[in-house]
């Protein structure tokens, strides 16, 4: 049993996957709870995705949770055509995987945020890689905890780059600019993994073929998911050759900083009109202490042996 204990907040759909599959599989953390989002896909359709993927790795003893299932200031969640497109209709490649034999747990997503921070402390590692809704709305409810969670690095954002779906924003942010806001600008240390480092950071083809060639029904799952979505990315870049490892980079950056090279800001998320989602540096925070590490370079080599280390070994295991 590892003394870091983490928590995934995921809109589950590939990436997502992915990244539940590298937490598993580092040896110096314990997965101790999901919470779902919205976003991928809703989040009822996330949790189940979430639970599916613990079954096909052997993982039943993590309970998922369901967190916000729209963004704080609506009262609804429409998906977004492209996500569909991205990650199929049902989030994981339009792969089948059999019903989960757990059930998503009664308490609130937020709830478990809030006692896991107030549990763990400083031994808590909270990774986001959906919207930031439901740790914005933890920290509404117990502000403590922004001083009690030990490590909070979140996949989203673009600071050097055009964003994904605007020419302001990520795709994250953009679910939920008041709520990335309200997190960044809180006492909450945090480290953003965004597109600077998660586009320079690819899965081909040649990996899911190693996966497929374990002869297991875990690495031949995960290999159809992943190839649907290396298809998928052709639609908007046919020059990268792959797919973004956005989210599971950001475990592996919450699990081994060294990884990216980062820069120290505030930084406040923009949410009006013209520029909604856009993360940048705060200038009425110029002089003050810094509480954002933001990602710019990434030693993509090296992460992406360790996570071909981390998950064929897992696949391995899970006949």
């Amino acid at each position: 049993m590892a003394k870091r204990k983490m928590i995934l907040d995921l809109d589950t759909g590939i990436d997502d996957s992915l990244a539940i599959a590298y937490a598993l599989g580092a040896p110096d953390v314990d997965l101790i709870g999901i919470v779902g989002s919205y976003g991928n896909v809703v989040v009822e359709a996330g949790g189940q995705n979430a639970l599916k993927i613990l079954e096909l790795l052997g993982h039943t003893d993590i309970p998922v949770y369901l967190g916000e299932s729209h963004s704080s200031t609506s009262d609804h969640f429409d998906r977004m055509e492209v996500s569909a497109n991205i990650h199929g209709q049902n989030g994981i490649g339009e792969v089948d995987l059999p019903e989960p034999t757990r059930a998503i747990e009664k308490e609130s997503g937020v709830d478990f945020i809030i006692d896991a921070a107030h549990k763990y402390g400083k031994d808590l590692t909270l990774v986001p890689t959906g919207p930031m809704t439901n740790l914005a709305a933890a920290l509404k409810k117990a502000p403590e905890i922004a001083n009690e969670i030990g490590n909070m690095t979140f996949m989203g954002g673009a600071l050097t780059m055009p964003g994904n779906v605007t020419a302001y924003a990520e795709a994250n942010i953009n679910q939920d600019a008041e709520a990335a806001n309200a997190v960044l600008t809180s006492p909450l240390h945090s480290t953003m993994v965004g597109l600077d480092v998660t586009l320079r950071t690819l899965l081909t083809k040649k990996e899911t073929k190693q996966w497929r060639e374990l002869g297991t029904v875990a690495g031949e799952k995960f290999a159809d998911i992943v190839d649907y979505y290396i298809e998928a990315y052709k639609q908007f870049n046919d020059n990268l050759g792959g797919c973004a490892l956005h989210d599971p980079l950001a475990v592996g950056v919450a699990l081994d900083p060294s990884f990216v090279t980062t820069i120290d800001l505030n930084m406040v998320v923009n949410y009006n009109k013209e520029t909604y989602g856009r993360t940048i540096g705060d200038d009425n925070r110029l002089n003050e202490p810094t509480n954002v590490k933001v990602a710019v370079m990434v030693d993509k080599d090296r992460y992406l042996k360790v996570f071909m280390n981390y998950l064929t070994a897992l696949f391995k295991a899970n006949k």
